[in-house]
């Protein structure tokens, strides 16, 4: 009951009001992360408290930057499913793409949209630079997001050619982000300084929106 709480108590503090459905979905996915982590060390994060701060509350500060309605979501190098997971339980009108290379991190992506019965999401086991729209996806996404560490320039390199003209990639970066961001003057990007709940911790949204550039 404590971690429900702490839960519920994050999620109010980002403005959320989930169902008893949804909470269910996330200490699910807790319990299933930690089972996997054993055998395929997918976080290095073991307390639930620090799991419930830093990976389910963290990744929906995206929400912060992704419009109301529906959205067809990447989320580049997803890992364990941060943030494309959360972000599909709290807004299940999302179609989410889940692009992670590795295999082993890919299957349990595959099994915990099983075990929480997700729909509209697909796991894609391949390198963003080897996607191609029409192929491996069928037509370009509203918004690609990332938690893996890369710089701004290296994600919009990487990522922008499955983006609708338009669209947005989001990225969160440490306090150092300014010194990085100084060098997209040939973009147009917002940064967006939020708090992660529970905490003393800030971050940095940098949202660049696929105008012209390419």
């Amino acid at each position: 009951m404590e971690i429900i709480e702490l839960l519920k108590k994050g999620l109010a503090e980002l403005g959320l009001a989930p169902s008893g459905e949804q909470i269910h979905a996330f200490i699910t996915y807790l319990s299933e992360l930690k089972k996997w982590s054993r055998a395929y060390n997918l976080t290095g994060i073991k307390k639930d408290e620090d799991i419930i701060i830093k990976h389910f509350l963290d990744s929906l500060l995206y929400l912060k930057a992704i419009p109301a309605g529906e959205m067809r979501v990447a989320d580049i190098g997803s890992g364990a499913g941060f943030p494309g997971i959360p972000l599909k339980i709290i807004r299940p009108d999302m179609g989410m793409y889940l692009i992670e290379p590795s295999g082993k991190k890919s299957a349990f992506l595959r099994h915990i949209i099983r075990h929480l019965k997700l729909r509209n999401i697909e796991v894609i086991e391949q390198r963003i630079e080897d996607i191609r729209v029409n192929e491996e996806i069928s037509s370009p996404v509203d918004v690609a997001v990332t938690r893996a560490l890369c710089d701004s320039r290296e994600f919009i390199n990487k990522a922008s050619h499955i983006v609708r003209q338009g669209g947005t990639l989001v990225l969160s970066k440490g306090p150092k982000v300014k010194e990085e961001i100084n060098t997209l003057t040939d973009v147009t990007y917002d940064l967006l300084i939020v708090s992660l709940p529970l905490s003393e911790i800030k971050r940095h949204l940098v949202v660049v929106t696929l105008n012209d550039w390419s």
